[in-house]
């Protein structure tokens, strides 16, 4: 279903009856926090340029005494510099593992999304660390602006792969050649520069938190089927992991153009 919520608490100015970017990702950000965290939450914290406000947000309620008890488990070593930077508790996941328990909530960016709820991410190189913080989370919060939606996953945004570098060309040939792929007409190309971002600003390989590679697959095509596409990467040796978030989100806030708030 699909509710409106107004950011109009929030000091959005919607006067002229569209926002930037940085605008709406502030918004969409701080009301994820606002609605879905509470005090003596265990807080999965995203990455990317979205996520940023939610962690800029959950900092500074904790500093004025809003919330009180929050503990962080950032999903990238920029998340973790930035929460410590304001005083955010960090906590460790394997010792919530050691004792059978999980995070409340972890709230998220993602580069595309479909009216499904499947997502891509990993435009920022976070791709492995977001998806196992996630899993070790009870629900999953994604926080995006209407640029991010699609109708389907695909041409909207390169999937992000990440490799391991041992024998990295061999293995970007095998994920050419999945059947997913060959359909809609994609290409793997390795990421260049820095891994948080899949723009090509170095000559090197980039490299992420993980020490991995990451690959980028452009698609011409919409993907038929998702599902099989993350199966058939999934099993090809030398992935580590795929950016595709497939029935994971709980919640999509998505901040539109015009102030107000879609929630998938």
């Amino acid at each position: 279903d699909s509710l409106v919520n107004s950011l109009s608490s929030l000091a959005v100015d919607t006067s002229e009856g569209t926002q930037d970017a940085s605008a709406l990702k502030k918004a969409v950000g701080y009301l994820a926090v606002d609605t879905y965290v509470k005090s003596n939450m265990r807080v999965g914290l995203g990455t990317g340029s979205t996520a940023t406000f939610v962690v800029e947000r959950l900092g500074a309620k904790l500093k004025n005494g809003g919330l009180n008890g929050c503990i962080g488990y950032p999903t990238s070593q920029k998340t973790l510099e930035q929460a410590q930077s304001l005083g955010i508790p960090i906590g460790s996941i394997d010792e919530l593992a050691a004792a059978h328990e999980k995070l409340d909530v972890c709230i998220d960016g993602a580069d595309s999304v479909d009216s499904a709820k499947q997502l891509v991410k990993g435009g920022g190189g976070a791709l492995l660390r977001e998806k196992m913080v996630a899993m070790s989370s009870s629900q999953l919060i994604i926080v995006a602006d209407a640029s991010k939606r699609c109708d389907h996953i695909g041409p909207h945004f390169m999937l992000p792969i990440e490799i391991v570098p041992f024998s990295y060309k061999r293995t970007m040939q095998l994920i050419e050649a999945l059947p997913s792929i060959i359909t809609a007409k994609g290409e793997t190309i390795l990421r260049l520069g820095s891994s948080s971002n899949n723009k090509v600003d170095g000559s090197d390989p980039a490299i992420t938190d993980n020490g991995n590679y990451i690959v980028d697959v452009k698609f011409q095509s919409g993907v038929v089927d998702p599902r099989a596409l993350a199966k058939e990467v999934n099993a090809v040796v030398g992935v580590v992991e795929h950016g595709l978030f497939i029935d994971m989100a709980t919640t999509v806030l998505i901040a539109e153009q015009n102030g107000s708030i879609t929630t998938l």
